[in-house]
């Protein structure tokens, strides 16, 4: 075997191995008789959003949520800053959005009604995760904000839901092994579940991976 071959068949183990992904077993089942945190993801076409109940929130773990004190539930996703924000989407823009690194925001809504009847008609898939492994999560989106130089996130907006939605300048570069669904499936890997994010660029194969730990919701229930 040459030493391209080998390289290649080193990138093959490499990648089988990271399609393999298991549960950090500290984090992910959490105990019977542990306490317990529900969450859920969306998927909404290509673009998927994680819901979380606000009370669960610590919110000095996650203290951009405050932004929204009366909502009993919030939903956050990741995406290309002009793809994400604009009217009417073009086809520049997403070719952009996929093979160039382009900048990026978070999109933040707060609302009050179940999370079935609010995202109805849409997959959802609701995954119990343990306290450590939620706060892990919450840590993760909370490091997606951009920040000024004093530290504070930077609104950018209203959101797409109207009231009580906003968009703020996030961290990172969306390209296409770097969309909102492996940014999803990289919050549910921090709360310990067997996700693998590279595995994930689509909304397809980040629920493929979710169906097998997580319970989808049907639409009897919606």
């Amino acid at each position: 075997m040459n030493c391209r071959s080998q390289h290649t068949f080193l990138w093959v183990i490499l990648l089988f191995c990271a399609a393999c992904l298991g549960p950090q077993k500290h984090l992910y089942p959490p105990p019977a008789d542990a306490p317990k945190k529900n969450i859920y993801v969306v998927n909404q076409g290509w673009h998927t959003g994680i819901v979380v109940f606000r009370s669960d929130v610590d919110t000095t773990v996650w203290p951009a949520i405050r932004d929204f004190p009366d909502a009993v539930f919030v939903e956050v996703g990741w995406g290309d800053a002009d793809f994400y924000q604009a009217e009417e989407n073009t086809l520049w823009m997403g070719f952009k959005a996929l093979f160039l690194p382009t900048s990026t925001v978070l999109h933040v809504a707060g609302f009050s009604i179940p999370v079935e009847t609010y995202f109805r008609g849409y997959q959802i898939i609701n995954i119990q995760v343990s306290d450590s492994g939620f706060q892990r999560l919450c840590a993760y989106i909370q490091r997606s904000y951009a920040t000024d130089k004093e530290g504070n996130v930077i609104p950018l907006g209203e959101g797409l839901y109207g009231a009580n939605s906003y968009f703020y300048k996030a961290r990172g570069k969306y390209f296409f092994t770097n969309t909102c669904n492996n940014w999803i499936a990289r919050a549910i890997r921090e709360a310990g579940c067997p996700i693998t994010p590279l595995y994930a660029c689509t909304a397809t194969n980040a629920f493929y991976q979710l169906r097998k730990f997580g319970r989808e919701i049907p639409d009897e229930e919606q």
